[in-house]
């Protein structure tokens, strides 16, 4: 079977046979790789016209949890087209049979591999660009880099079919193009939710610490609010450049949060940026105060993404 690879990043994502992906990939070559993540190892992929995508793998024989972070990525992504959401390009659940030693012998087993594959993004994550001195980003990226997150969020909330909570929004899952548009990424914690469905709940609360919201992490509610509070947590890393370090016994950002409020008063940021402009000086203020009330405690006192994106579009204070 062959794959045409003029067509690849270009059309609605194509079922790629693994055979081609290794062959891409030049094997999963550890020189391929691009980073690692909770649910599989992420390579560069080279078609035959030069150009690149992320090929991730989820492994062989999959646990039931990584067959399901398949489902929800393809389900969830297939059709999505827009500018702040990363691109499905291909997919992959193939079984076949393998010779396999085993107590000194060899035997046949049914073997299933797992890939999805993105558009490929130059920049990587976001992580590498807020904390490293030598990366740093200028105030205007950093404001247009929460505008393009919200606006992606609002998609996913508000725009398609029936709404998509993403479940895992934080820096390393934000990937950015060659002029710094930011792309929300790793659908594999995302719920679909029915239309009239504005909540949900799960016995498995599986996130990332520091980022989960109380309500999921102590009931295993989920909702759109939830990702509001992940969000919050964001802008604020975006605006002020200070780290939320993950804490096994604060999974919900709370201390960096407190650290936040203590340090990040207005006056504050009018002495850190001295030399900024009154209009720069408003947009910091603004946007910590955004993320601020994002991370409310309660779900219903937090704004929801349609708030977040008007006042960060000037439509009311």
């Amino acid at each position: 079977m062959t794959t045409d690879t003029s067509t690849l990043v270009s059309t609605l994502p194509n079922n790629i046979p693994a055979s081609f992906l290794k062959q891409i990939t030049d094997d999963f070559s550890p020189e391929r790789e691009l980073g690692k993540g909770a649910f599989g190892i992420v390579y560069k992929g080279i078609l035959e016209n030069g150009e690149l995508i992320a090929v991730k793998k989820l492994g062989e024989n999959p646990p039931m949890a990584l067959d399901k972070t398949f489902n929800n990525e393809v389900g969830n992504l297939m059709a999505v087209r827009h500018e702040n959401i990363v691109k499905l390009v291909g997919f992959c659940h193939e079984s076949q049979k393998k010779l396999v030693p085993h107590n000194g012998r060899y035997i046949i087993v049914d073997i299933t591999e797992i890939f999805l594959c993105y558009e490929y993004l130059w920049k990587g994550s976001l992580d590498n660009y807020l904390f490293a001195e030598s990366n740093r980003l200028d105030w205007d990226t950093r404001f247009k880099i929460v505008k393009g997150i919200c606006r992606g969020l609002h998609f996913l909330h508000n725009e398609m079919d029936r709404p998509v909570v993403h479940m895992d929004l934080k820096p390393e899952n934000i990937l950015l193009d060659d002029n710094m548009v930011p792309k929300i990424a790793d659908f594999g914690l995302s719920r679909l939710f029915g239309q009239e469905q504005t909540r949900m709940h799960t016995q498995n609360v599986v996130g990332s610490l520091g980022y989960m919201a109380p309500e999921y992490l102590y009931r295993g509610e989920i909702s759109t609010q939830s990702d509001i509070y992940s969000l919050g947590l964001l802008i604020i890393q975006i605006s002020t450049g200070e780290k939320n370090i993950p804490d096994a016994e604060d999974k919900c950002g709370k201390k960096f949060i407190e650290k936040v409020h203590e340090n990040w008063a207005d006056r504050h940021i009018t002495s850190k940026y001295a030399s900024f402009d009154a209009n720069r000086l408003q947009q910091i203020e603004m946007c910590v105060e955004i993320g601020l009330q994002c991370v409310d405690h309660e779900r219903k006192k937090r704004p929801s993404i349609v708030d977040i994106l008007d006042k960060l579009d000037g439509k009311h204070s």
